[in-house]
């Protein structure tokens, strides 16, 4: 039986530098980094309130062929990536920290049916959508 999620990728240009910004300006904690046969680099970062979720930090490569890595670096760079959603307690706060800290936002933090959400880009070109989410139901008005 599946009892949770435990792993996710978010694809990276680079694994020291994504590393860095989630854990420096995001606050995650650095969980694993080892090398493994043929130079393949395996890096995660978890947040300390969800440490049983672990984010891996992947550059386009094996398991994708050629083209398809192409590919994904080719989004990366275009800042076309979707990454991750991201639950906070006061978007707008929130936003005011980071963008102190020289994170880039793609949309201010705006109201929605479901609470306040801000989109930023982490350096590696993926959105990562902030949420203070609110009760509601489909019927709510939008």
């Amino acid at each position: 039986m599946i009892t949770n999620i435990s792993l996710v990728t978010v694809y990276c240009l680079d694994q020291s530098a994504a590393r860095d910004f989630y854990v420096g300006v995001l606050g995650f904690e650095a969980r694993t980094d080892i090398t493994m046969g043929e130079g393949f680099r395996w890096v995660t970062v978890a947040h300390p309130s969800q440490p049983e979720l672990e984010v891996t930090l992947m550059t386009p490569g094996p398991p994708l062929d050629d083209a398809a890595a192409a590919f994904v670096r080719s989004q990366l760079e275009k800042g076309s990536m979707g990454g991750l959603g991201l639950a906070v307690d006061d978007c707008r706060k929130t936003h005011q920290e980071l963008s102190a800290r020289g994170v880039t936002f793609l949309q201010e933090p705006a109201e929605r049916p479901y609470g306040v959400e801000a989109v930023m880009r982490d350096n590696s070109g993926n959105w990562l959508s902030l949420v203070e989410r609110r009760p509601f139901t489909p019927e709510d008005p939008h």
